[in-house]
């Protein structure tokens, strides 16, 4: 977020300096104050959601009883998906496991 707020304000830069350029940047001072108008917006919503993001990231954090400022995002995702693999391996093995046993129960059915 810091680089792009960075690369908005050095295209505010530009734009302001090319204003006393006169007419040779006339056409990028025209493109450039374009770009701003609707790069601002983009931006200023982007903050926005972004916020909510880090929001949300901090509440998961505590909810798995961990510190916010302690706990990056990239280790609570990287735990998460660690986690889901291993449930849903589990989970695959003690399905095949149940098959198995109803396959052995139908079996001894069967030749009895």
């Amino acid at each position: 977020m810091q680089a792009i707020r960075k690369g908005l304000e050095k295209v505010k830069h530009e734009h302001s300096s090319s204003e006393n350029d006169g007419s040779i940047s006339e056409t990028f001072c025209k493109n450039s104050k374009e770009f701003l108008c609707s790069a601002e917006a983009e931006v200023s919503s982007l903050a926005s959601l972004y916020s909510v993001v880090g929001g949300n990231v901090d509440a998961l954090i505590i909810y798995f009883g961990e510190d916010p400022t302690r706990c990056p995002l990239e280790q609570v995702v990287t735990t998460l998906l660690n986690f889901t693999g291993m449930f849903n391996k589990a989970n695959e093995e003690n399905h095949n496991q149940l098959e198995l046993e109803m396959k052995k129960t139908e079996e001894s059915a069967t030749k009895k």
